[in-house]
């Protein structure tokens, strides 16, 4: 691909030289007007800027990162004036974020304890359009939009996209940062360091990952908890389900305190609930909070498939989630997608004795709620 249709950050990531920004935002810019139908001279017209500066926001070239606060806010209300979808700016404002954290990651030059991802638990919006160019795909909002009124012309990348070295630079930052990430206060960037490693490809992945479980030694409950979650959720989705299957046996069930931290967490990564939480204790609190919980069954029930690498998984935290939650069976698309689910995966070979054991007792209860 040549580079000028390329989408990448900068090659210029070398020591004191700190990556330029603007990836993940440029594109979702660009896939927004192209949505609306706008070429780049159009939507320059209507947003007040020039043509060179939609180009350069929407390359990453002029980062939108860089754009002040009082301005980006003008920006935000001239394309909700052009028509874009709230899930499309919600899915911009996301993308921020996203990209600092990628520049971070990809600056060698960040000290360990500075990385914003020791800051806050992240959601799967945010961790959706953070891991896009590392996976290939693309977040919900994007995923399901129709083709634009307009096709591109000529070679045009199919989403954001970091260069091979880019990657291996992102990869190896990453599992620095969990292997130095040891101290005190340090589990969540380590969590979540690890968690981000996990998306690397190599085949070394999965022993590294599984060593660094070897190697951790918690001293409370919630980090022990929290790491055999985090490596059994990479392993899944690696094609291990052996890992995962140990874990729901040993840390959920018939451990309450498993369950209620396994749905707390569920509720805060759907965003369930929307208060940003600052570090991981939230899960061990014992309270799953005033969620209604059809917003996770529905993210749930969607995982509910024989080639989901977290089946067993979903399939468990349904049933404990109604266990809590009955009346989610009543109403609503995401039991009648459950419903459906039901003779599918019952007639699958890939399902555990477990997972088949916990969806005939869901159809019983659905068989008790429509009686």
């Amino acid at each position: 691909m040549r580079a000028s249709t390329r989408q990448t950050l900068t090659a210029s990531t070398g020591k004191g030289q700190r990556p330029r920004t603007g990836l993940l935002s440029g594109y979702v810019l660009r896939v927004i007007r192209e949505q609306q139908g706008y070429t780049q001279d159009e939507a320059a017209e209507r947003l007040k800027v020039s043509p060179d500066t939609i180009a350069g926001w929407e390359t990453g070239r002029r980062p939108l990162t860089a754009v002040p606060v009082g301005q980006m806010l003008g920006l935000r209300h001239r394309l909700m004036q052009m028509g874009a979808s709230p899930a499309l700016l919600q899915a911009l404002e996301r993308a921020l974020e996203a990209d600092v954290l990628l520049a971070s990651a990809l600056d060698e030059g960040t000290p360990a304890e500075e990385s914003p991802l020791s800051a806050m638990v992240m959601q799967r919006e945010l961790a959706e359009v953070l891991v896009w160019p590392l996976n290939g795909v693309a977040p919900g909002p994007v995923r399901s939009l129709p083709a634009p009124p307009r096709q591109r012309r000529g070679p045009a990348p199919s989403g954001p996209e970091l260069t091979a070295g880019e990657q291996r630079t992102f990869f190896a930052n990453m599992r620095r940062a969990a292997e130095r990430a040891r101290g005190p206060g340090q589990f969540l960037l380590r969590r979540q360091a690890l968690y981000l490693s996990g998306y690397d490809r190599g085949a070394e992945t999965g022993g590294w990952l599984a060593q660094q479980q070897r190697t951790e030694r918690p001293d409370d409950w919630l980090t022990a908890w929290l790491n055999n979650r985090s490596v059994a959720a990479v392993a899944a989705r690696q094609g291990d389900r052996d890992r995962m299957a140990y874990f729901i046996d040993t840390a959920l069930q018939d451990d309450d305190a498993g369950e209620s931290a396994n749905l707390a967490y569920w509720a805060y990564w759907i965003g369930e609930t929307s208060v940003p939480q600052l570090s991981d204790e939230f899960i061990a609190d014992g309270s799953l909070g005033p969620w209604h919980g059809d917003k996770l069954l529905a993210h749930l029930v969607e995982g509910i498939a024989p080639e989901h690498g977290y089946v067993d998984l979903n399939v468990h935290s349904v049933w404990a989630l109604l266990q809590v939650r009955p009346n989610l069976l009543r109403s609503g698309a995401a039991a009648r997608a459950l419903r459906e689910r039901l003779p599918i995966m019952l007639d699958s070979r890939e399902l555990s004795a477990r997972g088949r054991r916990e969806l005939e007792s869901i159809r019983y209860a659905i068989r008790l709620a429509e009686a």
